[in-house]
């Protein structure tokens, strides 16, 4: 019998899952929200990852990695396919950093890219 693995548009950190299962447990949390993983145009290199909880609709993919309801515009899927969100908790670079096998180039900042 074969065993199906569950193969994800893009992964999650440990530290990242912690990070998020951390928001999602602040007091007010609403639980309909999903994580959205996305881009936007802007940005220094002409894309600006997005990463934040939002209502679901209708063109989505609707996936969960470790407990964490997510959220993926079908379209956007072709860009970050692959891509790895991390937290970084120190005192110099603090926050969620994307490291994307599909931008051919991206910025200082590391919030956007382009393909």
């Amino acid at each position: 019998m074969e065993t199906m693995i569950e193969t994800f548009p893009v992964s999650l950190t440990e530290t990242a899952i912690k990070e998020i299962k951390r928001l999602m447990g602040e007091e007010g949390f609403d639980s309909t929200q999903r994580l959205r993983i996305g881009v936007k145009g802007g940005g220094c290199s002409g894309m600006t990852y997005v990463l934040g909880f939002e209502q679901p609709e209708a063109e989505d993919k609707h996936f969960t990695i470790e407990g964490i309801p997510c959220i993926m515009n079908k379209s956007h899927e072709l860009y970050l396919y692959g891509m790895e969100v991390d937290w970084q908790g120190g005192l110099n670079s603090r926050g969620f950093t994307f490291s994307n096998p599909n931008a051919s180039k991206t910025c200082g900042c590391g919030t956007s890219f382009s393909v």
